[in-house]
């Protein structure tokens, strides 16, 4: 039976961790890191989305601040907000929770966000130094896979790492990471698609999978070869009535069929989920430190 690898465990080091960072710098008469999200609408995956990311600061010391908006909001609205939160310095992060309502243009919102802002590591200067293997803001979700990479002694220099998946917030950057030299890199990246032909044959050669298309269990069992190491990034939700909610998170991979040749394996929920938010709040503290730079310097 394969490994779990239990995103809970990691991200509660890397809390525990973050927050005996911020007592020091509270206790140095510091200001503590300022997260603020901006939520548009009435999306039931965003606001558990918002709602855990806000709790999560409040757990490690960090100010958490939750914008609020009706989905009726302007586009031009919103952009004056973020220029405000940009000129705020007493704010070191910014989100803006996607998705957006269809009239707002959701790639003109990011890169209205200053780039040593943006924490959710979408800017296109952002991007643009994780592309060159720059010490920068990484997209948060694939930074913290790297972290859970790290923390569990999975290898990848070496290995064969098949993504699926090319969308800028996950699959891309994730290629990008973990074929750039550093620990948790160094790897051989093939990135499939919704046009890769026969895609299966790509995934039975890899060490390493990291499902990330959206599609409830879209691997299987017979698509993956013994011992390889899987990386589940799907949280869809799907009917079922056995739930108080009356549904449940899916992810992208058949969690019975393939945890059986795996030698390790993410859950949903509990994998990548506290991942993303972990990387978030790394981020977030990282741009506190530059921000504090910047004003001493």
């Amino acid at each position: 039976m394969a490994t779990i690898i239990d995103g809970r465990i990691v991200s509660a080091a890397i809390r525990e961790s973050l927050s005996r960072e911020v007592q020091t710098m509270v206790s140095n008469g510091l200001r503590p890191p300022h997260l603020v999200a901006v939520l548009v609408g009435n999306d039931g995956g965003s606001q558990t989305y918002v709602g855990a990311k806000e709790k999560a600061c409040h757990e490690v010391g960090f100010l958490g601040t939750v914008i609020r908006y009706p989905d009726t909001v302007s586009e031009a609205e919103l952009l004056a907000k973020v220029d405000e939160i940009n000129q705020n310095e007493q704010i070191d992060g910014l989100i803006v929770q996607l998705p957006l309502p269809r009239h707002i243009d959701e790639n003109k919102v990011t890169l209205a966000i200053r780039p040593e802002k943006d924490v959710d590591g979408f800017h296109d200067v952002n991007m643009g130094r994780l592309a060159k293997g720059s010490d920068g803001i990484k997209p948060a979700t694939p930074y913290g896979i790297t972290l859970m990479l790290k923390h569990y002694g999975i290898a990848t220099e070496g290995k064969h790492v098949v993504v699926i998946g090319r969308s800028n917030i996950v699959g891309r950057p994730m290629s990008i990471l973990l074929s750039n030299a550093g620990e948790t890199g160094n790897a051989t990246v093939t990135v499939c698609h919704s046009k890769t032909q026969n895609l299966k044959s790509f995934t039975l050669q890899a060490d390493i999978v990291v499902a990330a298309l959206g599609k409830p269990g879209f691997l299987t069992g017979d698509m993956v070869k013994e011992g390889c190491v899987v990386i589940d990034v799907g949280t869809t939700r799907v009917d079922d009535l056995s739930k108080k909610a009356g549904w449940r998170l899916c992810g992208d991979v058949d969690f019975e069929s393939v945890s059986v040749k795996a030698s390790a394996i993410t859950p949903v929920p509990g994998g990548v989920g506290p991942m993303t938010i972990a990387g978030l709040l790394v981020n977030t503290l990282k741009a506190r430190k530059a921000n504090l730079a910047a004003r001493t310097a």
